[in-house]
């Protein structure tokens, strides 16, 4: 019997907002430590980099589905998410359980090609994250920290993968940049006047103080990396000092994600600006193009 395509196109729509395809964009910071290390022409080392960027894809699936379970209720709330899945209704609790269940194991099963490290280490981001999901989130100041560990632990997995130790301003500025990006998030949920029983941690939040911190955060991070481009170490490792020239494409990112937020006040979805806004494509391509012409030619 045939199924019509509507009725297909019906079924796996929600699935697919469910284990949010578009966010797997963030577990690319797996493979950054083997790109800043110059060696992503590995056909080696890129094989098992990429099954660990696919078991990330398959764990962080399950903590969305997990956090989205949890939140079933409080986002009926939410001007947005009120349309989830779980919030309203169009997938059930078992099914959701169920795929959730399946997306770990099979995430936890694919990391045992790798190392015993990585997998300790997907299994801290697992345990992380319920955590936040159930507790942390609540809390002021320590929910932004939380997804910036993450955004850690998913460098230290890309690391134990090639086996090469990440550079500590890499590490500092993933993690400045996760920061970032989650208080632009929290800014958005004020200005939307979202409600602080969707969101507890809220209520330890107000724009003067978001804005103070996105401005410490940025210029901190932008140091960071202008180190980063001029470290002995790194110039060694790369065989270039000219690394320093990629810094305007950097600059550029974060000039417009803060036009962004401040004159377009559209900072929901981090993600979705990167994946749609055409000058932080271009930024994010520059820098890219830039970065491999001085350090892979």
């Amino acid at each position: 019997m045939n199924i019509p395509n509507d009725s297909v196109k019906d079924t796996l729509s929600p699935i697919f907002i469910l284990i949010r395809p578009h966010q797997w964009m963030k577990n690319v910071f797996v493979a950054a430590p083997l790109f800043f290390a110059g060696e992503i022409l590995t056909p080696q080392l890129l094989l098992f980099v990429l099954i660990g960027v696919i078991c990330f894809c398959a764990i962080s699936s399950t903590i969305y589905i997990f956090n989205d379970f949890c939140d079933r209720d409080a986002d009926k709330y939410h001007p947005e998410k009120k349309l989830r899945p779980l919030a309203s209704g169009s997938v059930s609790d078992n099914y959701a359980l169920a795929l959730m269940i399946f997306l770990f194991l099979f995430g936890i099963t694919l990391s045992l090609l790798i190392s015993k490290k990585f997998i300790l280490i997907i299994l801290l981001y697992t345990a992380i994250n319920i955590s936040y999901s159930l507790y942390f989130k609540n809390i002021p100041i320590i929910d932004v920290m939380i997804i910036a560990f993450g955004f850690i632990l998913r460098i230290e997995a890309g690391a134990a993968v090639i086996n090469i130790a990440p550079s500590v301003w890499i590490i500092t500025a993933s993690g400045l940049l996760a920061v970032f990006l989650a208080l632009a998030k929290r800014r958005d949920d004020i200005q939307k006047c979202v409600y602080v029983e969707h969101r507890k941690s809220l209520s330890g939040y107000s724009v003067q103080f978001i804005d103070t911190a996105i401005s410490m955060t940025l210029g901190s991070l932008l140091i960071c990396y202008i180190i980063y481009t001029t470290d002995k170490s790194i110039i060694e490792r790369l065989g270039t000092d000219r690394l320093y020239l990629t810094t305007p494409f950097v600059f550029a990112g974060i000039m417009r994600y803060l036009q962004i937020i401040f004159v377009d006040k559209k900072s929901g979805s981090p993600t979705k600006i990167i994946l749609n806004d055409k000058f932080m494509i271009l930024a994010v391509i520059g820098w890219l193009i830039s970065f491999w012409l001085v350090a892979y030619t």
